[in-house]
């Protein structure tokens, strides 16, 4: 009986470290889809936000990029636009919520590939964005470049991803 309590014993202790390995230094995999669970999170405003609260949360969404960051935007029935620098996101997220009464963000399918070096990872993400005084959501996929910079994970690239519904069907090189 005693060879048996201490089995059960070492075991518990065994699946305790473990899990408390997991919390301290979760996988590359994790860490990014928490750091993109945060981004729509602070992406996302209602009408009620202060002026204070929305140049604070401006540049808290402005940290999750990296300094030289480029932005890709390719939406269907909208202008391609195109950002690059930190400074811009958070002029664009101010710009956001000065005009739009409010928005909520979701990502609800996150695919992260972390490259081998475990220094570079992409995520292909779905983007599903309810703006204030529009009826349907917009979603759109999107493909985010994380790249490992001082120990944080940082967004590197943002750009649509190319699906059929964007494909000119009339020229057959987008099909190469």
């Amino acid at each position: 009986m005693k060879i048996f309590l201490r089995a059960v014993l070492i075991l518990a202790l065994a699946a305790l470290g473990v899990w408390l390995w997991t919390i301290l230094f979760p996988s590359p995999e994790k860490m990014i889809r928490g750091q993109l669970m945060k981004l729509a999170r602070d992406v996302s405003f209602s009408q009620t936000e202060n002026d204070f609260v929305k140049l604070a949360r401006a540049q808290i969404v402005a940290g999750f990029f990296s300094t030289n960051v480029e932005v890709n935007l390719n939406v269907p029935g909208r202008e391609s636009q195109t950002f690059a620098g930190r400074d811009e996101i958070t002029q664009l997220a101010m710009a956001a919520r000065q005009t739009v009464g409010s928005l909520d963000v979701k990502f609800p399918d996150v695919n992260v590939a972390v490259a081998p070096d475990k220094n570079s990872a992409t995520a292909d993400v779905t983007v599903e964005a309810t703006v204030s005084g529009q009826r349907d959501a917009i979603v759109q996929e999107m493909k985010f470049t994380f790249e490992k910079i001082e120990g944080q994970w940082l967004i590197t690239k943002v750009e649509t991803a190319r699906t059929l519904s964007i494909l000119n069907f009339e020229s057959p090189e987008n099909f190469s």
